[in-house]
């Protein structure tokens, strides 16, 4: 009667029957590192391989952090270890706890080389990286028609653009002959006038299936392609040599087309925002404009001749009567002194004298002051009138001689 398991029976007996085996318990493997991953939980996931074969390998977080260096794709290594079986899936696996260099890959020292030579040539430098258009008319995009790489592109595009337009060159991106078709869809879809801008790009895999976009004839057709391309080659731990050439670097073909295409949405918003932006400073500009010109006519109009004559004449008026009021003053303080001078004089006047009991002795018109120059007829001057008299006597002496002796 034939032996009857289920399959999670058969897969476990397997396992113990690979771990009872004491040569595959311990045991060393020689091989070329492919399709490396290196997850969050700190576990690394890659297959061995050498010419004819190949074996899925996993190194846990223990192991790993005891190992000195990261294992990269085209890497030949020598891994310790037990070979097993993953129950879940009935894989076959070798589980390594340490892994040592042993050389580096044909395929590796291939890419290298090549690297180095196009880098020497300027292929890869920054200064002939060039911006991707803000909106570009049409899209181009070089890849296999069946994979999901357009798929993607164009779900990403019609969300964030529904009226762009995708052009697809349908390319071989893996085996033999895969290198000289890429460059080609390069150069033919470059040639169509309404094409902006290019995604170039296939799903991720090996070192060996991503070998095309490391071919030199592929890497200097996205050189020289006259529009900006977009390389979106592989995972994002993938770095091939189109990647390098490129315009921009993406890490998956959905975020190439997010580079590419723009949000509709947020241009309306930008467009609205300047829009406004302009209107605004375009009244400020109006306003500045406008106060400046008033500022302008009043300079002017203070200049015309009629409001210089004016102004002229408002400070004639000024002047005018600021000369009235020092006349006025002027005219006041000699009409107070000639009082006063008046005054004086009167007080000081023969008047005065004849008032008080005083004569004035005339000859003719001439006073007479003193008896030297006395006449026999003259004229007595008096308070209130005149007299001719004749002198009797005429003596010289102090007239007020005896009075002030008396006194």
């Amino acid at each position: 009667m034939p032996w009857t398991l289920s399959v999670s029976e058969l897969n476990d007996y397997v396992r113990r029957a690979l771990a009872s085996d004491p040569s595959l318990r311990f045991l060393s493997l020689r091989g070329e590192i492919s399709d490396f991953k290196k997850y969050a939980s700190g576990h690394w996931y890659f297959t061995l391989k050498d010419e004819q074969s190949r074996i899925q390998c996993v190194c846990y977080r223990q192991n790993a952090m005891r190992i000195s260096f990261q294992p990269e794709n085209g890497m030949k290594v020598v891994l310790t270890g037990a070979v097993g079986l993953y129950t879940v899936s009935g894989s076959y696996q070798f589980y390594a706890e340490n892994i040592t260099q042993d050389g580096v890959g044909e395929l590796y020292l291939k890419y290298e080389a090549l690297k180095n030579k196009l880098l020497k040539e300027g292929l890869f430098d920054v200064a002939r990286k060039r911006q991707l258009p803000l909106l570009p008319r049409a899209i181009g995009v070089v890849t296999s028609r069946s994979g999901a790489v357009i798929h993607d592109i164009a779900t990403v595009t019609r969300r964030r653009y529904p009226a762009m337009q995708i052009i697809l060159r349908p390319a071989q991106v893996q085996g033999e002959g895969a290198a000289e078709d890429i460059a080609q869809g390069i150069a033919e879809i470059s040639m169509l006038p309404q094409v902006d801008v290019i995604i170039v790009g296939r799903g991720g895999g090996s070192l060996e299936d991503l070998w095309a976009f490391n071919e030199e004839i592929v890497v200097r057709a996205i050189a020289a392609c006259p529009v900006p391309v977009v390389s979106a080659v592989g995972h994002e731990v993938d770095v091939t040599l189109s990647d390098l050439a490129a315009d921009l670097r993406a890490a998956t073909p959905s975020a190439a087309a997010e580079l590419c295409v723009p949000e509709r949405e947020t241009l309306l918003h930008t467009i609205a925002k300047m829009r406004s932006d302009v209107e605004r400073a375009g009244k400020n500009r109006l306003l500045s404009l406008s106060s400046k010109l008033g500022l302008y006519e009043k300079r002017l109009a203070a200049r015309h001749p009629a409001a210089q004559i004016q102004n002229a004449r408002a400070r004639a008026d000024i002047l005018t009567q600021k000369m009235q009021a020092l006349a006025d003053r002027q005219f006041t303080y000699r009409r107070s002194r000639l009082s006063l001078l008046s005054d004086k004089l009167a007080a000081l006047g023969p008047r005065q004298a004849l008032s008080r009991g005083y004569a004035i002795l005339l000859d003719g018109k001439t006073p007479v002051t003193s008896v030297d120059a006395a006449k026999e007829e003259m004229t007595l001057l008096l308070q209130d009138g005149r007299m001719q008299i004749r002198a009797s006597e005429i003596r010289k002496e102090d007239p007020f001689g005896q009075e002030t002796a008396q006194l």
